[in-house]
């Protein structure tokens, strides 16, 4: 595959930032000691950026720290329940999912509880992370589609075989299993796909778009957490600063032995000066 990379990022950029007609946007700095994050935000996910800028401007994520570090993967923050003499974040922002918006190098996204607590994948007032990731092989990516696949198809499978009219299908797969054939286990539950969605709905989509394999295959990212996590903003100068922090020693609950301490700026910035420097398309910018 050919590899491209400044221009999948002005792709990207394009399709986050498109609708926007104000003559100034964010910038938010993300200062640390080991340096500093510029960050955008995108106007595709309206509640989480108005709820980011609202907690950076106000000084509220000011010494909170990156409490949870895991190389290859991200960096996560923004605990503002942690700092004692705070307000404590008790609300919850609906996700705000967009399949232009994937977790790429850099990306920034909320974190949230996970699916057996909140269903509806709403995401988390204050916390949030940024990818680290790495880069795959087309061929590791199938694999992973592979695998989110056959995961969600044996949890809706064994739901099926606890319905009273597949009785004959629960004897069948209890024989398979008693035989040790789980290869023909897996086949039919991979089989069933027409079934399941006839009981339960239409599946959730698996295949990755164009867009996704280039990025993984060039920039890197964590691609398993598309579509389960709301991506709301980038970071658009100080990549290097991710590497540095997900590297850190850590001990239980992947938390850096020594505090990773943040504090933010925000500043408005026309929009033409963010092109300039990020190649960030605003269509509706006049020259």
């Amino acid at each position: 595959m050919k590899k491209v990379f400044f221009p999948l990022l002005l792709l990207l950029a394009g399709l986050s930032f498109a609708g926007c007609v104000a003559e100034k946007d964010y910038l938010v700095t993300i200062r640390t000691k080991f340096g500093d994050m510029k960050v955008v935000l995108y106007d595709v996910t309206p509640q989480h950026k108005a709820n980011f800028i609202k907690l950076a401007q106000s000084g509220a994520y000011d010494s909170t720290t990156f409490h949870r570090v895991i190389e290859e993967f991200m960096i996560q923050g923004g605990d503002i329940n942690a700092i004692d003499e705070t307000e404590p974040i008790d609300y919850t922002i609906p996700a705000e999912f967009n399949d232009t918006l994937i977790h790429v190098k850099g990306a920034l996204a909320a974190a949230r509880q996970g699916d057996q607590v909140n269903p509806e994948k709403e995401s988390s007032g204050s916390q949030f992370y940024i990818v680290d990731g790495r880069t795959f092989t087309e061929e590791e990516l199938s694999t992973m589609v592979y695998n989110q696949k056959l995961t969600v198809l044996q949890n809706l499978f064994m739901r099926l075989l606890q319905k009273p009219e597949y009785a004959s299908l629960r004897q069948d797969m209890m024989a398979l299993q008693q035989a040790g054939n789980y290869a023909e286990m897996q086949e039919r539950i991979m089989n069933s796909e027409e079934l399941i969605e006839k009981e339960f709905g239409r599946l959730p989509e698996f295949e990755l778009t164009e867009q996704q394999i280039e990025a993984y295959t060039t920039i890197g990212g964590a691609p398993h957490l598309d579509r389960g996590y709301t991506v709301f903003g980038r970071v658009v100068e100080g990549l290097p600063v991710i590497d540095s922090i997900a590297s850190v020693v850590t001990g239980a609950g992947d938390k850096p032995e020594d505090d990773v301490i943040m504090t933010m700026e925000v500043e408005e910035v026309k929009k033409k000066q963010l092109s300039k420097r990020y190649g960030i398309y605003y269509p509706e910018e006049e020259d």
